[in-house]
């Protein structure tokens, strides 16, 4: 036996099918794909995952309840009321808190929420800020720099 004497064995090989080459080819006129209709048109159908125009299921469900936020923002918060500590005129920053152990881990940047009151003036550089707490540091008399 020879590499030229191989042969596949009986029944292992189909001829390809020939597609639109007349009515004897058993695939004539439509090539096999019915009427009419996307499916049939030249250029093939849509894409994977298109539901004719309806919000598809993957763009659906992360829209649902339990899914995780992929990349979430992380904050060290604290309150306008916890700045009260502080004196007047004072600069606060997430070092300054730390200094003042106020704060006593950095969690990520500086977030200002406004639960309590704030009687004292301060100078606020912070990376966010609720309305809130805007509002109370401003009406105290001093003022929030976002960073």
């Amino acid at each position: 036996m020879r590499l030229n004497d191989l042969r596949p064995q009986a029944g292992a090989t189909r001829r390809k099918r020939r597609l639109c080459r007349g009515i004897s080819a058993g695939q004539g006129a439509t090539g096999g794909k019915g009427m009419r209709g996307q499916k049939s048109r030249s250029g093939g159908g849509t894409r994977p995952g298109f539901e004719g125009g309806q919000m598809p299921l993957y763009r659906r469900l992360p829209k649902l309840k339990h899914f995780t936020i992929v990349n979430p923002k992380h904050f060290t918060i604290i309150n306008v009321g916890d700045l009260n500590e502080l004196e007047a005129g004072t600069e606060v920053s997430l070092e300054s808190l730390l200094e003042a152990g106020i704060l006593t881990a950095s969690n990520g940047p500086l977030k200002i929420l406004g639960d309590g009151d704030l009687s004292v003036e301060l100078a606020v550089k912070a990376a966010a800020a609720t309305k809130s707490a805007r509002e109370k540091i401003e009406a105290a008399g001093g003022s929030l720099e976002l960073i």
